[in-house]
């Protein structure tokens, strides 16, 4: 039997760490609530810290592009695993708001940063010529899955055992990512002696150029700003940050909590989420190998605007009205990841995509930060969720006629994939 490729190797690494490193950022979700009880932190002081999370792992996804291509996936994923590691650990010793702001929000956001979609878009350009939108759907949906499927767990530790053994088994799971990407990771193809999955041969591999991470995330900033199609693909990624890690990521356990639903259930709620974005988002890259990315972002926007403005119905709905948007959102969690990608790799060239993507996804984590603190101080202010659900829903259904303007013709910009 043929060997397989070391690319799907490769990619296991990555899809697990990703897993791993999306779960431990999505922690606070549960500990909103815990954290009020014993600290009597307001939910409003508690959502700005993991806005700030949010933030930083956005804005250091450039420059994570920029140092992985200057040192290598492997070494920095092991690098960045043992900080956030270390830094989650440390936040069982917090007794004051500043210390949640400086490990939560800084130390966690910065590890978490690193380990993220900008290193899965770097990876499958390394190491794949054919099934890239398969291979990146697959690595966006571990990153979404593992916000979600690990908190039923973890909301179980928490109710058993308080808020410190979840933070604890996070810390451990983290800091058991460093030897696994020693062990198995590899920068390029070349270091098995191997061309990327699919690709013919003779052809060049693309590379990218070595240079100073800070100066070649400034510069692809500079070089993609210029550009009609990285502000569409920006600004609809901030308004898909604002409507998922944000809003449903960070206030959809505490909003069923509202409504008398206990914490183990609301998390189990955005289990099943997780569970049917792995079908959904893994769909997507495969669907954008082959479809009008434009078309399936106007499709996922709009799908994902209208299940946001039924969610305020779904809680005083009789029956399952908040199943039904559990797997109906699920499905689109971030579906969105795979056409983006593609549009940004059409526009700016492979090489160029893992950083320029860096700057998109830092748009995401901005809009993400600014609806965590936002629906936070609605919930203060009004006592519900339902107008921050209302209005992300309404700004969804705008994005969706947005993205029809981005990329210059009707096709995905992608070579022809065998098989």
């Amino acid at each position: 039997m043929k060997k397989p490729h070391y690319a799907w190797t490769v990619l296991g690494v990555t899809f697990v760490c990703l897993l791993i490193s999306a779960a431990t950022r999505a922690t606070p979700s549960i500990l909103i609530v815990p954290l009020e009880a014993e600290f009597g932190w307001s939910r409003t002081t508690i959502s700005m810290a993991i806005s700030l999370n949010i933030l930083l792992y956005g804005l250091i996804g450039p420059f994570a592009a920029g140092f992985i291509n200057r040192y290598g996936p492997r070494r920095v994923l092991a690098a960045s695993a043992i900080l956030l590691g270390l830094g989650t650990l440390a936040t069982i010793t917090i007794k004051h708001p500043w210390q949640l702001f400086a490990l939560w929000g800084v130390l966690v956001g910065v590890g978490t940063g690193i380990i993220a979609l900008v290193l899965g878009a770097t990876v499958v350009q390394r190491w794949f010529y054919a099934h890239r939108g398969l291979a990146l759907g697959m690595l966006t949906a571990s990153a979404a899955t593992g916000q979600l499927v690990f908190l039923p767990f973890l909301a179980k530790l928490v109710v058993d055992h308080g808020w410190r053994s979840a933070v604890i088994t996070m810390a451990a799971l983290a800091l058991l990512m460093a030897p696994i990407a020693l062990l198995f990771m590899r920068d390029r193809p070349d270091e098995k002696g191997l061309q990327p999955l699919g690709q013919p041969e003779g052809m060049p591999v693309p590379t990218a150029t070595v240079q100073n991470p800070f100066a070649a995330a400034i510069g692809a900033l500079a070089m993609a700003s210029r550009s009609k199609e990285f502000w569409i693909l920006s600004g609809s990624f901030f308004i898909c940050g604002a409507s998922t890690n944000g809003l449903i990521g960070t206030h959809l356990v505490p909003a069923c909590m509202d409504h008398g639903m206990p914490e183990v259930q609301a998390a189990s709620l955005l289990a099943v989420m997780g569970i049917f974005d792995l079908i959904g988002t893994t769909g997507s890259g495969w669907l954008s190998d082959r479809f009008d990315n434009r078309v399936l972002l106007f499709t996922y926007y709009g799908l994902r605007g209208l299940s946001l403005l039924y969610l305020p119905y779904g809680f005083v709905s009789q029956g399952h009205g908040l199943s039904i948007f559990a797997v109906f959102y699920g499905l689109d969690w971030i579906a969105t990841v795979p056409p983006t990608v593609a549009l940004a790799r059409q526009a700016f060239g492979a090489e160029k995509v893992g950083l320029v993507f860096g700057w998109v996804l830092a748009s995401h984590q901005i809009g993400a930060a600014l609806a965590a603190s936002f629906a936070g101080f609605i919930r203060t202010s009004e006592g519900s969720y339902d107008r921050a659900f209302l209005i992300a829903g309404s700004l969804c259904l705008a994005t969706a006629i947005g993205v029809l303007f981005a990329g210059r013709g009707s096709k995905s910009g992608l070579v022809p994939q065998p098989g």
